[in-house]
């Protein structure tokens, strides 16, 4: 099914967002979710956003109050710069594009770091990891000890990690930039500025991602210019900017024997 939304400037959607191959999703599947203040909604999840066995762990679906469009992954018109293969970023609009090779792009929402915390030059891939682990920086640990001083120590990967199912590692050259494409479980901060600086993606998203970037890949950052230009006033800038944020898991899978993590 395509969608043309009127603008030269805005997106043209080409295709439906594809369901992942991993995906346990069936159709007229129910899943339900706990609200802050106690009672349980229940919803049919977006295609492509179900729940998914990966690695040993069960992730839920995405309730669809997060992925009002365009809070979702599809296929766009690509009109940046990027060369195929490669990743752009715009902070602004708060989208990540895998470039293709036919004039289009995979484009996924993201959430971006806070004021002053955005990753701002061309950076490369170098690493690729599976259900990472965490450790907040010295800088984090500085600037915010309240927030990461009780993880000083860690997180090993799994449910409670705030890299979530998928990490990729960027690079300036041969040196770690110590910024990150990766997955979370701050499924609010999903189109708004809410991270330490890292590029955050639905777990669903950074799972379809990595399986598509391959080491080493360029991620370049898209102007605000552009992003103007490109994407328009409607969509450029979007989102607020979020507090830093402590996520336990326990409120989105339950039970577990995990250490909670902290948003990143």
């Amino acid at each position: 099914m395509s969608v043309v939304i009127p603008s030269r400037r805005s997106f043209i959607l080409l295709a439906g967002t594809a369901a992942l191959a991993a995906c346990a999703q069936q159709s007229g599947e129910v899943f339900s979710e706990v609200s802050p203040d106690g009672t349980t909604q229940s919803f049919t999840p977006v295609e492509g956003y179900g729940a998914l066995q990966d690695g040993g762990y069960t992730l839920p679906a995405v309730p669809p109050q997060y992925l009002e469009w365009p809070n979702r992954r599809q296929v766009v018109f690509y009109e940046g710069s990027a060369s195929p293969g490669n990743i752009e970023i715009d902070p602004y609009a708060k989208f990540l594009y895998f470039v293709l090779g036919d004039g289009t792009a995979w484009r996924y929402p993201i959430a971006v770091g806070r004021a002053g915390l955005s990753l701002k030059s061309t950076t490369t891939v170098r690493v690729k990891k599976e259900w990472p682990g965490w450790q907040p920086t010295a800088n984090m640990l500085r600037s915010q000890p309240d927030v990461y001083g009780p993880f000083a120590g860690g997180v090993p990967g799994g449910l409670s990690s705030p890299l979530g199912a998928r990490a990729l590692y960027l690079y300036r050259g041969g040196r770690d930039s110590y910024y990150r494409i990766h997955g979370t479980n701050d499924l609010k901060s999903i189109g708004n500025s809410g991270s330490a600086g890292c590029i955050r993606l639905f777990n669903q998203d950074i799972i379809d991602l990595y399986n598509r970037v391959s080491v080493p890949t360029t991620v370049t950052i898209r102007s605000q210019a552009e992003s103007l230009r490109i994407v328009g006033p409607e969509f450029s800038p979007r989102g607020v900017e979020l507090p830093p944020t402590i996520v336990s898991p326990e409120s989105i899978y339950g039970a577990t024997d995990v250490t909670p993590g902290a948003g990143t």
